[in-house]
């Protein structure tokens, strides 16, 4: 079976509320080589109440 072309991602947010988005991210590396850098978002967190910075994590 072949490698899926994109996989699941946790977007944590920085404000310490514990809110998060699951988004997706592809899993191919990047043309020139090197690794994939950890993305980082603006997006409205409705526990804080504002947009805050959503940082990359690990699904669990």
């Amino acid at each position: 079976m072949a490698k899926p072309t994109s996989v699941k991602i946790k977007m944590e947010s920085s404000a310490g509320t514990g809110y998060y988005y699951v988004t997706k991210k592809s899993s191919r590396p990047k043309p020139g080589g090197g690794q994939r850098e950890k993305l980082s978002m603006r997006k409205y967190d409705p526990v804080a109440r504002k947009h805050v910075a959503f940082n990359e994590a690990k699904i669990k």
